[in-house]
Order: structure tokens, then C-alpha cells, then sequence
């Protein structure tokens, strides 16, 4: 099936990055948010970024309108009735997700794909929630969307080979470089990455080094762009978390289990980046 027209379900960071790589794909695309406001703010957002891109020469202005003219802002979940596939990229919580995926099976039209954004969540809850569970897969992205060029097709055990195909033909019509993966926790990236980082705050509680030392030995030992402690506070502590609780109850194993200091910060509102304050301060 060719995908004409995306419908995207949130209008945060992330949603806001969707909406601007399937409008550089050449396919229109429907940002819902639970308030015109928001919507129209996200627009501004993506408007303000493309500018941007226009005065480091890398886009020219018929391009940065070309791309705005592809987005449509809505706060009505009806608006979505027409699209060949919705993303939904709202909160990582597993019963809002389900309600979110009632609602759109009932709305959009039949032979649509619904996807999740999740990053470690059953994609096949999700799809048993649903009257189409051959059409519904996981499509993840990362974040920032625009610039990571990785995207998770993750197969539940009710997807058709159509829905999977599709899905990964319209990850590399983002522009991006699709894997597909099976319906287990973490998928490929969180699953490896996670544990990574929970044992540096496992090495931080210990006392083995300090925080910049673990972050500086990562970057400059490893060659990565950033140390476990500025990844946590990038992903967001409570999102980190949330991740961490998902893959310790479907797998049970000790490195999943959250470290005491990332509970503690997530309970005391120190979430990374997104509150100004986590491992550093912003």
C-alpha cells in the first residue's frame, strides 16, 4: 500500500519531529494534539526549525514551504478518518496507548496501518485492542527524529507481511534506515542500551568514579558523543525509568532493575534536560 497521507498522534518533541520528516518525504501529514493551541504551536515550532535550516543554506525558502504545506494541524482525532496511517506518539503508558488505539481503529478507515511510537511498551496489546491486528506494528523513531537516522519496525506475532513491508517502505521514504525487529521488550537499541546505562548509575552509587570521570571515560575510552549520565538526562529520567520498569517485568533480569538514585531523582522532579535539572543542570 502507498502512504499518501500520515496522520501523527501528539504534538511534543517527538511529534513535532514526525510531522517535519513525513512533510520532507513528500507526504502530507496530520498532526493531532488535544488543543488547537498546542497544534498550531507545534507548526510554529517546525516553522522556526526549517527557518533555520533556510539561513545555513541547507533548504531554500520554496522548500521550507513546500514542507509547511504538507503539515496540517487538528485537535479532533476525526480528522484522521482519511489517513493510509497513523502514528500515535503520546505518553509511554501502556493503558492510554490501548484507549488511543480503540479510538482510532473506530475512527480511521479500514485498511489503514495504526503504529506505535513506543519505545519498549507490547506492541501486541496494542494490537489485540484493536478489529485490525494484522494492520498495527510498531514504527520508532528516535530522538531527535530529524537527525537520528535509525527507525525500529517491530513485527507483534498479529502483524501481516503487508503491514511490516509497508512500514518499512515508509520508514525509508522519511529518509531513514529501517531494521525490523520482534515484539520484545526494549526491542534492539533500549534493550542493549539500557543497561548500559543503569550500571553507571550502579558505578556512580558505588563510588567507583564520578559522574564527569564516567561520562569523559565513555567518550574518550568508547568514542561515543556523550557519557551515560548527559544520555540519561537527554532521554529524560522518568522516560529512562519507565524503560528500565518495562524491561525488568518481561525479563527479570538484575540489570534491568532501576538503581535507587534514578527512582529517587525521577520521584523529586529532576527529569534531565526537559526540567532543567537531572544528573547536570540546564
Amino acid at each position: 500500500m502507498a502512504i499518501q497521507t500520515v496522520g501523527v498522534v501528539g504534538s511534543g518533541i517527538m511529534g513535532s519531529g514526525l510531522a517535519e520528516v513525513i512533510a520532507r518525504g513528500g507526504m502530507n501529514v496530520i498532526v493531532r494534539s488535544r488543543s488547537q493551541a498546542t497544534a498550531d504551536a507545534m507548526v510554529t515550532s517546525v516553522a522556526k526549525g526549517l527557518a533555520k535550516q533556510v539561513e545555513k543554506g541547507r533548504l531554500t525558502e520554496d522548500d521550507k514551504a513546500a514542507i509547511l504545506g504538507r503539515i496540517t494541524a487538528v485537535s479532533e482525532l476525526s480528522a484522521l478518518a482519511d489517513c493510509d496511517l497513523v502514528v500515535e506518539s503520546v505518553v509511554e503508558d501502556l493503558d492510554t496507548k490501548k484507549s488511543l488505539f480503540v479510538e482510532l481503529d473506530r475512527i480511521v478507515k479500514p485498511t489503514a496501518i495504526i503504529a506505535t511510537n513506543t519505545s519498549t511498551l507490547p506492541v501486541i496489546e496494542l494490537a489485540m485492542s484493536t478489529s485490525r491486528p494484522e494492520l498495527v506494528c510498531g514504527i520508532h523513531f528516535f530522538n531527535p527524529a530529524t537527525a537520528m537516522p535509525l527507525v525500529e519496525i517491530v513485527r507483534p506475532l498479529s502483524a501481516s507481511d503487508a503491514t511490516i513491508d509497508t512500514a518499512t517502505a515508509f520508514a525509508e521514504t522519511c529518509g531513514k534506515q529501517p531494521v525490523q525487529v520482534k515484539d520484545r521488550a526494549g526491542f534492539i537499541v533500549n534493550a542493549l542500551l539500557f543497561p548500559y546505562l543503569n550500571n553507571a548509575i550502579r558505578m556512580l552509587e558505588q563510588g567507583t568514579a564520578n559522574m564527569e570521570d564516567i561520562d569523559t571515560a565513555m567518550k574518550g575510552g568508547c568514542n561515543f558523543p556523550m557519557g551515560p549520565f548527559a544520555l540519561l538526562d537527554l532521554v529524560g529520567l522518568d522516560t529512562s525509568l519507565s524503560i528500565l520498569d518495562a524491561l525488568y517485568n518481561e525479563f527479570r533480569d538484575p540489570n534491568y532493575a532501576a538503581m535507587p538514585t534514578l527512582r529517587r531523582m525521577v520521584a523529586a522532579g529532576k527529569l534531565g534536560r526537559k526540567s532543567k535539572a537531572g544528573f547536570y543542570s540546564y
